[in-house]
């Protein structure tokens, strides 16, 4: 027994040596270590070896097994080692390469560093807030009430534990009163959610800019000085700029914003909504700080919001607000 494992040992190797191609190894495999291949019909005569030799006739047929796997092992990588090197034998070191794709800064974030720097230069500091809010932070700080369709499931996404993602970036306006005493003068960009149907002007989810300054006798023409300089910043200094009354729970007096520029003609172009901060609104910050320091008897402040999506495509002439969020590279490298 032990010269045929000695015997079907060189022949293995020799197969294995003389194997060119993986197909060639494949077979070498399937002959030697395979299920009725020879090493495993040589096992099979273990039931006749005499018990005194069993010990050391299965130590040399293991032996032999590992030997053969190893080789068959090595002569694998051998193989794919060739094969790489005849794959690269056919490139021209010499040739120029292939210069990596530049990217680009996206429009929107283009826009909204813009719109940064020109509110950082009137002393306004940027504040950020969680995605996923309250109802209180989200709508009863903001003086809205239970009824408002604002609040409906069929307007807002609502999560199991009953809270929500916030609908507007007004919600980390409260989390700054909530943590600093006045004065407060913040721009707070970000995402906002709703369940609007997803066409040419609406997303689900759109990038906000909003913004709140209150200290000792703001008034509203402070407002209006500082949205002025802002759209005629951002648009050029022949934008005009009007207010129109308007409602939002969480301001009064309110208004809209509309801007007329060049490229506009006559037309009047809805960008913003604005206010003074509602009275309710600070009482309601009182009672959540359990101090006066928003008492509306002593100090008044002004808000605004706008959505810098549209706005992004106000500046680009980007016909459909989709394309700021497709990641198509034809479309990202015009800017």
């Amino acid at each position: 027994m032990e010269a045929q494992i000695e015997s079907l040992r060189a022949e293995a190797l020799a197969a294995i040596t003389a194997a060119r191609t993986a197909p060639d190894l494949a077979a070498v495999r399937l002959k030697y270590l395979g299920r009725t291949g020879a090493i495993p019909l040589l096992s099979e005569g273990m039931r006749d070896v005499p018990k005194e030799a069993k010990a050391s006739v299965g130590k040399a047929l293991n032996a032999l097994r590992a030997e053969v796997t190893s080789a068959l092992e090595a002569g694998d990588r051998a193989l794919a080692s060739a094969a790489d090197e005849a794959s690269l034998a056919e490139v021209d070191l010499t040739l120029p390469g292939i210069a990596p794709l530049r990217g680009s800064i996206h429009p929107l974030t283009q826009l909204l560093d813009r719109a940064v720097r020109i509110f950082r230069r009137m002393g306004f500091a940027l504040a950020d807030g969680p995605d996923i809010e309250t109802e209180w932070h989200c709508f009863d700080a903001l003086n809205t009430p239970p009824h408002h369709p604002a609040r409906n499931e069929l307007d807002t996404f609502y999560l199991p534990d009953g809270r929500l993602l916030r609908t507007h970036t007004s919600t980390v306006q409260i989390r700054t009163m909530e943590g600093q005493p006045p004065p407060v003068r913040i721009i707070a960009p970000g995402a906002a959610y709703r369940r609007d149907e997803v066409d040419a002007t609406h997303l689900a989810q759109f990038t906000q800019m909003e913004g709140l300054y209150v200290a000792e006798a703001v008034s509203v023409a402070e407002l209006k000085g500082t949205l002025e300089f802002f759209f005629q910043e951002l648009f050029g200094t022949g934008t005009d700029i009007r207010f129109r009354p308007h409602f939002f729970p969480f301001t009064e007096p309110s208004f809209e914003i509309d801007i007329r520029t060049a490229a506009l003609g006559e037309r009047w172009m809805e960008l913003a909504g604005c206010g003074m901060v509602d009275p309710a609104v600070f009482e309601a910050m009182c009672d959540r700080r359990r101090d006066r320091v928003y008492d509306p008897e002593t100090v008044t402040g002004f808000a605004f919001g706008f959505g810098l999506d549209r706005l992004a495509m106000n500046l680009t002439g980007v016909p459909d607000i989709r394309m700021l969020v497709e990641n198509d590279l034809r479309f990202l490298r015009q800017f």
